[in-house]
């Protein structure tokens, strides 16, 4: 007689307490991970207005909100920036990356000046105060000058430097270190009793000679019909030719 075994059945494993206990924390680390990587440009990207500067000029004279520039670069900007102070002139540069809603870099500009100045310290005569300011999310630029430096640097100046010595670098290649170089060098050449060197000058990119027709040119052009007529005869004649011949 043939014995059966009966196998007794195996019961399923259920993940006890402390195993849902560090499932429940790992997908609770995972959640946060997520979040705060969602959130860190949220966070960069954060509006800015003269509320969210310094209520004083700070002790550097480049502040890199944007951080765009090298240690480097911004060490080589804060040295000119500082070399301002032989003409009496608090000169400063200021780099940011988003502007408060319906605030523009230039109002920016008025507001810092009027709030940098208000309080100065006691039982000193402060410099009067040089802005540049830099936009890097719309490549604007901005240059403003505290009475009675304006007297030395009139509005035209600053309106012409900021917007192409200023400018310039900034659309050939985001080269903001150079763009804050070449208008310091360009105000200062003022403020020490020079002449503006002016402007800089735009290079125009030569247009590329090419061999291919432009649409006027193909448009006013007979080829087409040519390629008809040909199409046509070499068609047309062996099919006369084998006629007459096979006649």
């Amino acid at each position: 007689m043939a014995l059966a075994s009966v196998t007794p059945p195996v019961a399923a494993a259920h993940p006890g307490p402390t195993r849902r206990a560090g499932l429940l924390r790992s997908l609770l680390s995972l959640v946060l991970a997520v979040g705060l990587v969602l959130a860190a440009p949220v966070a960069a990207a954060r509006a800015l207005s003269a509320a969210d500067l310094p209520a004083r000029p700070p002790a550097e004279h480049v502040l890199d909100g944007a951080d765009v520039l090298s240690r480097a670069g911004k060490a080589e900007i804060e040295r000119q920036l500082q070399a301002f102070g032989a003409e009496r002139v608090d000169a400063r540069l200021i780099t940011l990356n988003r502007l408060d809603y319906g605030l523009d870099l230039s109002t920016l500009a008025g507001q810092l000046l009027e709030r940098w100045s208000a309080d100065p310290p006691a039982g000193s005569s402060p410099d009067p105060l040089l802005l540049l300011l830099i936009d890097t999310q719309t490549r604007s630029t901005a240059i403003a000058a505290q009475a009675p430096l304006d007297r030395q640097l009139p509005d035209e100046l600053l309106e012409s430097t900021a917007a192409t010595t200023m400018a310039q670098p900034l659309r050939s290649g985001d080269r903001y270190r150079q763009s804050a170089v070449d208008a310091l060098q360009r105000l200062a050449a003022v403020l020490q009793g020079g002449e503006d060197p002016g402007e800089p000058v735009i290079e125009e990119t030569a247009a590329v000679v090419s061999n291919i027709p432009t649409r006027e040119e193909t448009s006013s052009s007979n080829a087409f019909t040519w390629v008809i007529v040909l199409l046509v005869v070499g068609t047309v004649v062996p099919m006369l030719t084998w006629w007459v011949f096979s006649r």
